[in-house]
């Protein structure tokens, strides 16, 4: 974001006055690289033993993020603390998601941190949508099983 952006948007949670929402809360700080938040985001889920963690680059394949950090949880309960452990503690460290979709009954949640997003499933969900397969020309940064 440029500086002559920045100064455009109202302080606080509150809608920009372009009707869109003020995403300065809301995304990673200007000093906060995306790598930087998507290895802190794979510790977070390492901390809640997800498994299966995958951090893959997708810089220059498309426009959507810079990262996915795709991982699995064994339960719904489980999906839910991982999601709930990576929000909660970047939340506390100033950084909050810009979105966040889907449930834990549904197998599957999504947290959208602008340049980093990442997908929590059940390992038959994460089989079935392939997201490593469908994104294979990403360039996988790291692996943890």
């Amino acid at each position: 974001m440029t500086d002559a952006a920045a100064s455009r948007q109202t302080p606080g949670p509150g809608p920009r006055s372009d009707g869109l929402p003020n995403r300065e809360k809301l995304a990673p700080s200007a000093d906060q690289l995306p790598l930087d938040l998507a290895r802190r985001i794979v510790e977070l889920a390492e901390d809640k033993k997800a498994a299966d963690i995958v951090l893959l680059d997708l810089a220059g394949l498309t426009t959507l993020a810079d990262y996915f950090v795709i991982c699995s949880g064994g339960s719904e309960r489980q999906i839910e603390a991982i999601a709930d452990g990576i929000v909660e503690t970047l939340r506390a460290e100033k950084v909050r998601p810009i979105g966040r979709e889907g449930v834990a009954a549904s197998h599957w949640v999504l947290l959208d941190y602008g340049s980093v997003i990442v997908h929590v499933f059940t390992p038959p969900e994460r089989d079935f949508y392939a997201l490593e397969k469908h994104w294979s020309q990403a360039r996988t940064i790291l692996r943890v099983q």
